[in-house]
Order: structure tokens, then C-alpha cells, then sequence
């Protein structure tokens, strides 16, 4: 299992999170981004830069993403693409992204979307708050206590 960070609009705050847990798991830990990051840490957490664009670290961390991997993503669209190639996604706010509800997930983006564009609805998320950071911290943790224990099991 791998984790890969969708890190063009990723909440800062929860990057010590994710590498605490990759560093104490020794889970590979990778930061996708389409600018320069400084991240210190151990050799199996690395960063790939991309070039800027629309989707381009999206559609990288989708070529890489391999069935059991997990993903940290707000982007629905790429956690779809990541779902459906039998991966998980797990958004920064602690939402568990599976084969279960990303459809549903994906409409209920569309209907928002809609909304905020026809005048609707105005707005986008609240803050990232403290009980976002410790919701993240403990779905992931679940997650990976979970899976990796499915891991061994198979090993």
C-alpha cells in the first residue's frame, strides 16, 4: 500500500498527520504537487513535481495509483478515477471515499455545482478546523490499522 497527497489544495495542517503515520507504519508516502515543496523526513516519504495545469497532478496521481493504494484528495473527480481503479480516497475533512458511495458523492458535487451556478447557493466549504484536522487524524488511522492488518493477513 501506498498513500498519495493531492497536494495542489491540500490543508497544511494535516501533513505532519500523514507523515507521523507513514514514518511509525512504514507506509510509502508520496506528495503530488505543480509547485516546489520542502517536506524533511525519511526516505520512504517522497514529492513529485508536475507541471502546472489544469488536472495535471490529478491525472498523475491517477496513473499511479494502484488497487489498495490510498489517496488524500477535496477533488471528487480524481477520487472517482482513484475508486474505480480499486484504490480508496480519503478527503482532508476525514470522508472515506469507496466503491460504496463515490457515485453518490459525485452526483451530489454536481447538484452543488449547480446550485452555485445558477445563484443559488453561494460559498464554498467552512474552514478547516481543529475537529476537521482530529476527524482526518482518526479515519486515517482506522483506515490504515484496517488495511495493513488485511495486508498481513494475505502475506
Amino acid at each position: 500500500m501506498r498513500i498519495f497527497i493531492d497536494a495542489d489544495a491540500f490543508p497544511n495542517v494535516i501533513k505532519d498527520v500523514l507523515i507521523r503515520a507513514s514514518v511509525r507504519l512504514n507506509v510509502p508516502l508520496c506528495f503530488v504537487a505543480n509547485k516546489p515543496m520542502r517536506i524533511e523526513g525519511p526516505a520512504n516519504i517522497s514529492i513529485i513535481e508536475v507541471p502546472a495545469g489544469l488536472d495535471v497532478a490529478d491525472n498523475h496521481i491517477a496513473e499511479l495509483v494502484q488497487p489498495g493504494d490510498l489517496v488524500i484528495t477535496a477533488d471528487i473527480p480524481l477520487a472517482d478515477r482513484v475508486v474505480t481503479k480499486g484504490a480508496f480516497a480519503l478527503d482532508p475533512r476525514g470522508k472515506l471515499y469507496t466503491q460504496e458511495n463515490i457515485k453518490n458523492s459525485l452526483a451530489m458535487r454536481g447538484l452543488f455545482k449547480e446550485l452555485r451556478d445558477g445563484g443559488m447557493m453561494s460559498g464554498g466549504p467552512a474552514a478547516f478546523s481543529k475537529l476537521d484536522r482530529q476527524t482526518f487524524a482518526n479515519r486515517l488511522d482506522r483506515f490504515l490499522t484496517r488495511h495493513l492488518k488485511a495486508e498481513k493477513g494475505k502475506a
